[in-house]
């Protein structure tokens, strides 16, 4: 039968015979003639409709992102990091290939050859040609599989290649660290790849020799001709020594064992289960060189005793051997014998995680504070953070949105010069949402909305009127009360969704809404990938499958277009082999807004080292993770998309290895700019991790350990929540002057009090560098829950929040900060209130709290004026001096210049509203202002 006989079962006919006329044409059973169809003309419709189908899905679509990748590094200026993961990539491919298949096809070739040799088929020579063919495209299908699969090694064979050393060794084999960073994992990889190859070259041996009947089952037992079974034994032979190889790799394994009480080898490891890896190598290798000998005198029955042994052997003793240790031998004497290892486990998990070199420090604080230390330390209360990070972003989109195709994704902390003193403050960046827009036509979203617009930034620690931020920053075109330049507000890559923008175009972009009319604009940056030309841009049409690219007349041969512009996304299309922290924070500098970006190497091969697991799934991608640096920082502009990675930390080998690997890619520290070494600051995630880290191993004494006497945690009792760090300028206890740093406090697990707190440095002179207060024991020291629980205890504050709730308000309780001041501590809580149908929380109330007592009041400075007035009453009339001298302490000049900047903006809004007939507007900004000038007076006082 052939394809006419199948057109002809289709159309459901009986049969049909093979006409004798020499036109080629059949007849049916009704004598019908029915013209034939070539099968060659067939074929070749079928191969060009596939052939068409592969160039559209796959080759088109593969090229157009391949060029458009290029194209975006080349801008970057990073096209040596592209060339060199390109290559990297399709060298281990061939790496892979070649061998493999050379492997695949000398012996499936060899077992073909010899079988039919060897039981004559009667093949014809054409069809054992075809066969012959087909073993060696056999081969080749299976050898691409396998080099494809080992593609993915690409950053371990780079590592492999360019290792650097760690100048620490491990106690156990006494090698450097950098063996098992950089060597081991490629070496295991190159040893299983091995393997693997030659167990598929054996299994396809073995079934060649089976169709030809070289090997076969007779009478009950099993007949291998002796070309097979040579050519069998010698794979066999290969497969036994790279086995071997194996075995002797996993002795190094067991610096990871994640068995017993310790990560790592303890007990039973050293002194059980690596003699029985030694003696599987060792098996191995003598089977293989058993299996040889076979060629030259047969002993096979020896061979597979004195094998079998061995195996036995090394099995018993890697199997139930070590489970019988364990349970008879370790458990009864466990810390006396681990004790040994539970202090390597200690020592490399600390210095793997940066945590060896923790300045600890044992220290008592004072029961409350004193008006000596509140006048010491008025930078530190100039800086308390009021905002909490969640209602400020909710005011942020309320007050300062100002359209509704705007967004702010985040607000973000950090620290500015202003009026010549470091000021902490909360800002945002006014991003495009184009999800948002009224009418999202092709135009608007790819050619005229193209950007976001300006900044809004207020201080920690005031509030305007109705308990509203106080900005320094604000509006469109942005108004600003502070020195600091922004002369480039377009926003074009940021931290918004990614989609793509054609700039430089006949159409005017969108720059920001004025009036009845809108200002429009051009974009004057080199950022993006230049699009003039047809060749490019039929590119792009593929790549982000738009066919308007292609067809809209609006592009010029200057056109740009503008894509990956989620600047975290950006870094990891450049560097993936790195971390990212989550936060991704602006910087003004320059009049320009800039991405700054925390990058993180890593490994999991560090040894003895307990690889990092957040239980609350927070930190998911540091999970596995066992040695990690904060060793990069990466740069973006938001107008041109321009990027800078900087190499921060030269002591780390896994950066000097990057750096070898891609020397275009990183620069030396000192090449950042002095304006963005002034807002780099200790990554937040970097952070969590360490001080997760330290809540078990600030333990140093094994036996401390062991017994789990002093563990440590981050999340007061009944909460799922931890504590989340906090970024403060304070002044370190012994320090004179103070300092960015980020802090976090500590309590004993299972209690609420404080046992103590971690400070992690942020200023340039003393960056990276890790503080621990340690507090008594036998001290109460009072904990973020035990406060909230006088907090509710209060029956003043119990009974407003009560009154609120039962009003239809949302009480909104703000993180609660405990802030060291001279040797004492301080709790600060924000209250928010907010309408139950409304979006805008009101900072209502400021909670604070020493020595256990509580106080509250409309402002920070008043609630403290009342908790201090509480403790320093008394009936020889010594209060008033003591608020006078409070009120000293705590408004410094530059809260003075902050109070006046409040009464300017009040006056205004009452003057406007004034003009408007706003007479409530009016009054509100009037009352306002009047509380304003009243401070200004108690503070002059």
């Amino acid at each position: 039968m052939d394809i006419n006989d199948l057109f002809r079962a289709m159309r459901g006919r009986r049969q049909w015979t093979q006409g004798s006329g020499d036109n080629g044409e059949g007849w049916d059973d009704e004598g019908t003639s029915m013209p034939r169809i070539e099968l060659p003309r067939v074929k070749k419709i079928w191969f060009a409709a596939g052939g068409l189908f592969v160039l559209f899905t796959i080759v088109l679509p593969w090229l157009a992102s391949f060029m458009t990748d290029l194209y975006w590094f080349e801008a970057q200026g990073f096209e040596s990091v592209f060339w060199r993961r390109f290559f990297a990539r399709w060298e281990l491919f061939f790496a892979a290939l070649i061998p493999a298949f050379a492997v695949y096809a000398l012996n499936w070739r060899v077992a073909w050859r010899r079988g039919a040799r060897l039981f004559d088929e009667g093949y014809g020579e054409s069809q054992a040609r075809r066969l012959g063919r087909a073993v060696l495209a056999a081969a080749f299908v299976v050898a691409l599989f396998n080099a494809l699969s080992a593609m993915g090694m690409w950053t371990e064979l780079l590592k492999f290649l360019n290792p650097e050393p760690f100048g620490e060794t491990d106690p156990l084999f006494g090698i450097d660290i950098g063996f098992y960073v950089f060597s081991l994992p490629f070496v295991k990889f190159l040893q299983s790849w091995g393997q693997g190859v030659l167990m598929l070259a054996l299994i396809g041996s073995g079934v060649i020799y089976f169709v030809t009947r070289s090997v076969s089952f007779e009478g009950g037992r099993l007949y291998v001709a002796p070309a097979a079974r040579l050519h069998l034994t010698l794979l066999g032979a290969l497969i036994l020594a790279l086995w071997g190889a194996g075995y002797w790799i996993a002795r190094y394994e067991l610096l990871f064992s994640p068995s017993g009480v310790v990560f790592g080898a303890g007990y039973t490891d050293v002194h059980v289960i690596l003699p029985a890896l030694t003696i599987l190598a060792f098996a191995m290798f003598a089977a293989a060189l058993f299996l040889c000998l076979n060629f030259f005198r047969p002993m096979w029955k020896l061979t597979a005793i004195v094998v079998g042994l061995l195996i036995v052997t090394g099995w018993a003793a890697r199997s139930f051997v070590p489970g019988l240790i364990q349970q008879y031998r370790v458990k009864p004497n466990e810390f006396e014998l681990e004790k040994t290892y539970l202090g390597y486990h200690l020592d490399y998990t600390r210095r793997a995680f940066g945590l060896n070199d923790v300045a600890s420090v044992a220290f008592t604080p004072e029961a409350e504070l004193t008006h000596q230390e509140l006048e010491e330390d008025r930078e530190t209360l100039q800086n308390i953070r009021l905002w909490d990070y969640s209602p400020l972003l909710r005011s942020y989109r309320q007050l300062q949105a100002i359209r509704t195709y705007y967004n702010f994704q985040d607000v973000y902390i950090d620290r500015y010069e202003i009026d010549g003193s470091s000021r902490q403050v909360m800002l945002g960046v006014r991003e495009l949402d184009l999800s948002r827009l009224q009418n999202p036509t092709w135009v608007n979203t790819h050619l005229e909305f193209t950007h976001g617009y300006g900044v809004v930034m207020n201080p920690v620690n005031e509030i305007a009127s109705g308990g509203l931020p106080f900005f320094f920053m604000k509006d469109i075109p942005v108004r600003s009360t502070v020195d600091i330049p922004l002369t480039w507000p377009e926003i074009y890559f940021g931290s918004a969704s990614d989609s793509y923008v054609l700039v430089k175009t006949e159409v005017k972009e969108f720059d920001y809404p004025m009036g009845a009319s809108n200002v429009r604009s051009d974009y004057e940056g080199d950022g993006g990938v230049s699009i003039g030309s047809m060749w490019r841009r039929l590119l792009f049409t593929l790549r982000f499958r738009d066919t308007e690219i292609l067809f809209t007349g609006a592009l010029t041969p200057e056109s740009r277009v503008l894509y990956n512009r989620n600047v975290r996304r950006a870094f990891y299309e450049i560097a993936p082999f790195l971390i990212y922290d989550a936060d991704t924070y602006p910087v003004l500098e320059e009049g320009r807004i800039k991405w700054m970006q925390d990058a993180f190497t890593w490994s999991e091969r560090y040894p003895y080292s307990r690889p990092f697991d957040s239980g609350d799934g927070t930190l998911a991608r540091f999970r596995g993770v066992n040695y990690l640096r904060n060793s990069v920082k990466a740069i973006a502009d938001a107008y041109t998309g321009r990027m800078e990675f900087y190499a921060v930390d030269a002591s780390d080998p896994l950066i000097r290895s990057w750096m070898k690997i891609f020397p275009g890619l990183f620069k030396e520290k000192e090449e950042m700019p002095e304006e963005m070494w002034r807002h780099v600051r200790y990554p937040e995630d970097f952070f969590e991790v360490q001080t997760e880290v330290y809540t078990t191993y600030h333990m140093t004494d094994t036996n401390t350990y062991y017994n789990r006497e002093d563990v440590w945690e981050v999340t007061p009792v009944g909460r799922e929540r931890r504590i989340q760090p906090n970024y403060v300028t304070m002044k370190m206890w012994g320090e004179k002057s103070p300092e960015f740093a980020i802090i976090v406090p500590y309590m004993p697990l299972g209690r609420d009090n404080l046992i103590g707190w971690m400070a992690g440095r942020c200023d340039r002179k003393r960056y990276g560098e890790l503080l621990v207060y340690q507090f008594p024991k036998q001290k109460l020291i009072y904990g973020p829950g035990q406060v909230e629980a006088l907090i509710d205890q209060n029956p003043e504050i119990s009974a407003q929040l009560s009154l609120w709730s039962q009003r239809g308000s949302d009480v909104i309780r703000g993180d609660l900060l405990v802030v060291p001041i001279g040797k004492s501590l301080l709790y600060v809580q924000p209250l928010y209130l907010k309408a139950e149908k409304g979006e805008l929380p009101e900072l209502k109330r400021v909670i604070v709290s020493t020595g256990g007592r509580v106080a509250w009041d409309e402002d920070f400075g008043g609630a403290l004026r009342r908790l201090m007035g509480e403790r320093e009453a008394a009936p020889d009339g010594t209060e008033k001096e003591d608020k006078k001298s409070l009120r000293q302490s705590e408004i410094s000049d530059d809260d003075i210049k902050g109070l006046a900047r409040q009464a300017q903006s009040l006056y205004e809004a009452a003057q406007s509203a004034l003009r408007n007939g706003d007479w409530a507007s009016y009054g509100e900004a009037v009352k306002g202002l009047g509380e304003v000038l009243e401070r200004m007076q108690g503070a002059s006082e």
